[in-house]
């Protein structure tokens, strides 16, 4: 004969309906007063993101000469940060 079974099932949800925010979104999330921004978003709404730096460095556009910049690129990863120490040391900071 037929068994009665539970339902093993989800209810179903509309994939168009957006995720419930936690209470650490809501405080890392950014703050307006009409189209005044009180407080800025602190991370992403999935992780908390890197902490504040005392001396973040700034992005700048610089040109180099191709041999600089092949140069430094071919010693591998991190060149970046290479240059900066070479110009650290050039300028004995």
């Amino acid at each position: 004969m037929n068994e009665s079974k539970e339902k093993s099932e989800k209810p179903w949800t509309d994939p168009d309906d957006p995720p419930e925010w936690t209470d650490d979104q809501f405080e890392r999330a950014a703050i307006w007063d009409g189209s005044k921004l009180v407080r800025p978003a602190d991370g992403t709404l999935t992780k908390p993101g890197r902490p504040k730096l005392k001396n973040p460095k700034q992005q700048v556009t610089l040109r180099l000469d191709k041999i600089v910049l092949e140069t430094f690129k071919a010693s591998g990863a991190g060149w970046q940060t290479r240059i900066n120490e070479a110009l650290r040391e050039a300028l004995k900071l």
